[in-house]
């Protein structure tokens, strides 16, 4: 019988093990990034769930129908009189889809100037105010250091919305949390169930009916303020106005209007935003 030649073993290449093992390491460290990620947007929804015990919803008053009118039978001498136009119906809402326990939530942050509530995009948050634009990028209401940060008003603006321009911002978050929703005023035309949404405050309740969205940079003139009047702020709302990239009504304005412009961006890549514009319409 010939020698059985004995099989050596194959030792393997030293460079795939490396370029295995640095693989793994990638996979891992992604995966542990992920899962923070995820527990960070976890940790910023469950706060502001539990912010929404402090809201009660107000059950709309059903409207009563008119009693039909019984015409008296008159005379064919007798003109019939002109009967008086009806008065047209307000086409702005005017009652307020929430009741806001504000105390409550001064007792957790005093810096609260309000409680923002979109019925078309199903967006309901609080809304604060601090020293800078900063204080609340990546700070929740309870002081919670976390990615989602908080709906804030630009810190120039004075906080009972009284300039003629107030500009709210808010992360535009992959979640759909905050205002990751409010692309879909355009994008999948929301506009179309409601142009109305309301800024609740402790001093009153507020509708504003949106008359433009559109995509801009972030040093936009969207964003010049404007403490109320003169022809510079009448253009502004014109400008504004015509920019809009959803068809909606354009509402009266002139130098005693006030609006509310939402800000969000457009990307997290990319220095562009989306802004939708609203006027206010019962005060």
């Amino acid at each position: 019988m010939g020698k059985q030649k004995k099989k050596q073993k194959k030792r393997g290449n030293p460079l795939w093990t490396l370029v295995f093992l640095a693989a793994l390491a990638v996979f891992c460290f992604s995966g542990y990034k992920l899962i923070g990620i995820y527990l960070d947007y976890k940790t910023g929804t469950d706060e502001y769930r539990d912010l929404q015990q402090y809201t009660t919803e107000i059950t709309k008053t059903p409207e009563t129908p008119a009693p039909t009118k019984t015409e008296e039978p008159q005379a064919e001498s007798e003109p019939a009189e002109p009967s008086e136009p009806e008065p047209e119906p307000l086409s702005y809402p005017t009652e307020p889809p929430l009741a806001v326990d504000f105390e409550s939530l001064k007792a957790i942050n005093p810096d609260v100037k309000g409680w923002l509530y979109i019925e078309a995009l199903d967006i309901s948050y609080p809304v604060v105010q601090g020293p800078d634009n900063d204080a609340y990028l990546h700070t929740t209401y309870e002081g919670t250091s976390n990615f989602a940060g908080s709906i804030f008003l630009d810190y120039q603006n004075q906080g009972d919305f009284s300039d003629g321009n107030t500009i709210v911002y808010g992360h535009n978050m992959k979640n759909l949390s905050m205002f990751g929703k409010l692309k879909q005023m355009k994008e999948q035309e929301k506009y179309k169930d409601s142009v109305y949404f309301w800024m609740l405050t402790p001093e009153s309740n507020d509708v504003y009916q949106i008359f433009s969205a559109f995509y801009t940079e972030a040093d936009s003139d969207v964003y010049t303020l404007y403490s109320g009047g003169g022809e510079a702020f009448v253009q502004y709302l014109n400008t504004m106005a015509a920019r809009s990239e959803i068809p909606v009504e354009q509402p009266e304005m002139d130098e005693n209007s006030h609006i509310i412009v939402l800000s969000t961006c457009a990307a997290s890549d990319t220095t562009g935003r989306f802004v939708v514009l609203g006027v206010r319409r019962n005060r």
